[in-house]
C-alpha cells in the first residue's frame, strides 16, 4: 500500500497532464477544422463597377475615380446591410406604386421614388432635427409647401399629401437648376445651399461639385437604392413574391364633422383604432375636430365591403381611392412596333423625345425593343 502511494504521488500529475494535452490536442483539432469550414464556405464578395450609371434619364460616367468610388461605397454599404434592405424591398411594394403614379402626375421622373427610400427607408420616421414622414419634411418646410401642420393634424404622414408636396418642391427646384442630379442634391441641402457652391466652385455639375460628406454620398445612395431595387437578384436578394409587402386596398371615408373619439367612431366603421392609426398616421390625437373642414380617412376596403358599407361606395361619404383623384391628363401604355424608335413614337403622338425619355427613365437614343411597353401622357 505504501509502494502504491508512492508511486502514485507521481502518476497522478502524469496522468493529469496526459489528459490536458488530449483535450488540448482535440481542442486544436475541432478549431482547424472550424476555420477550414469558414475558408471553404464564408465568402464576401466585391462587386463589379458598371461602367456608368444612370439617374433621371441621364447617364452618369464612372470613369473618374472619386464617381466610381462614390458609388462602390453606397451599393457595397446597401448590399451588405442585409436586413434593413431586405424590408426596404418588401415595403417598396407597398408603397412605391402610389408615390410614382403622382410623381408622373406632377412631371417628376420616377427615379425621385427612390428618394423616399433614401430619406426614411418608407417609414414615418422622425430625424433628430425634426424631419418626419416618408419624405422627411421639417415644420416649416412642410408648411410652406401646403402641409397642414399642427398638433391634431400633421400631414408630413400622408403619402399621398407630402408626396405632392415633394413635387411642389421638386419642381420648383428644377425650375431654377434645370438638372435633375442637382436637384436631387438640393433636397438634402438646400436650392440656395447647392446654387452658392455651384457659383463657388464655377461648375455646372453635381458630379463635379467638392460637398459636404452628406450631400457628396446623397444620390449616390439613391442610384445604389434603385439599383437593388431593380435587380434584386444581381445582387443576392432571393424574395419571392409571397414575401413582398402587399398594397392595402382601402376606401376614403369622407368626415366633414367632429370626431370626438376615433376608437369609437372606427369601431362603427368595422375597423379598430390600431388599424386606423396604421392607416391614418397623419391623425396624431384620438380625436378630430373637422369643423369647417373635410378630411379623408383611409379605412381597409374588405372589412367595410364585408360589413356591408358596399351600397355606399359611390356615394360621397365613401369614395374608392382609385377614384378620388380628379388627374389633368391620363397615361396610356404604347407598344412599341418593329422599326419604331423615340423619335417616330415622339412624331406620332406630337410630344418630345425628351418628355418620353422622362416618363419611361431611359436615356436618350436608346433602341427600343418591339413588343415593349411605352407610357405616353396626354393632357386633357
Amino acid at each position: 500500500m505504501q509502494k502504491f502511494l508512492h508511486y502514485g504521488k507521481y502518476l497522478l500529475p502524469t496522468i493529469l497532464v496526459s489528459f490536458v494535452f488530449l483535450l488540448s490536442s482535440n481542442s486544436d483539432t475541432e478549431e482547424r477544422k472550424s476555420m477550414e469550414e469558414f475558408q471553404q464556405y464564408y465568402r464576401v464578395y466585391s462587386l463589379s463597377s458598371p461602367k456608368h450609371i444612370s439617374f433621371a434619364g441621364t447617364k452618369i460616367s464612372l470613369a473618374e475615380f472619386d464617381v466610381a468610388e462614390r458609388y462602390d461605397k453606397e451599393i457595397l454599404t446597401n448590399v451588405y446591410w442585409q436586413s434593413q434592405t431586405l424590408l426596404m424591398l418588401k415595403r417598396a411594394n407597398r408603397y412605391l406604386p402610389i408615390i410614382e403614379k403622382i410623381l408622373l402626375e406632377n412631371g417628376i421622373p420616377s427615379d425621385f421614388k427612390y428618394l423616399a427610400l433614401a430619406e426614411s427607408g418608407l417609414q414615418n420616421v422622425v430625424s433628430p432635427a425634426g424631419a418626419a414622414g416618408f419624405w422627411q419634411f421639417l415644420d416649416k418646410t412642410g408648411k410652406r409647401y401646403g402641409l397642414e401642420i399642427n398638433e391634431e393634424v400633421d400631414e408630413r404622414y400622408h403619402l399621398e399629401k407630402a408626396t405632392k408636396a415633394a413635387c411642389l418642391y421638386l419642381n420648383e427646384s428644377y425650375q431654377s437648376l434645370q438638372d435633375w442630379s442637382l436637384v436631387a442634391a438640393s433636397y438634402n441641402m438646400g436650392l440656395e445651399g447647392v446654387k452658392k457652391q455651384l457659383r463657388n466652385q464655377q461648375v455646372s455639375s453635381y458630379y463635379d461639385l467638392y460637398l459636404n460628406v452628406e450631400t457628396a454620398r446623397y444620390l449616390f445612395r439613391i442610384i445604389a437604392i434603385k439599383d437593388i431595387c431593380e435587380n434584386p437578384s444581381k445582387f443576392g436578394f432571393n424574395i419571392s413574391a409571397t414575401d413582398y409587402y402587399k398594397p392595402i386596398p382601402v376606401v376614403w371615408v369622407k368626415v366633414n364633422y367632429p370626431i370626438n373619439g376615433l376608437a369609437e367612431w372606427s369601431k362603427t366603421h368595422a375597423c379598430n383604432y390600431k388599424i386606423l392609426k396604421l392607416l391614418n398616421p397623419w391623425l396624431r390625437k384620438p380625436f378630430l375636430n373637422a369643423t369647417n373642414k373635410i378630411y379623408y380617412i383611409s379605412l381597409p376596403k374588405e372589412k367595410l365591403m364585408a360589413a356591408g358599407f358596399g351600397k355606399q361606395i359611390t356615394g360621397d361619404t365613401l369614395r374608392m381611392v382609385e377614384t378620388n383623384a380628379n388627374p389633368s391628363f391620363t397615361i396610356e401604355d404604347h407598344t412599341v412596333l418593329k422599326g419604331e424608335s423615340l423619335k417616330s413614337i415622339a412624331e406620332k403622338y406630337g410630344i418630345s423625345e425628351e418628355d418620353i425619355c422622362t416618363w419611361n427613365e431611359i436615356l436618350p437614343g436608346t433602341t427600343l425593343k418591339p413588343g415593349s411597353k411605352i407610357r405616353i401622357r396626354f393632357e386633357q
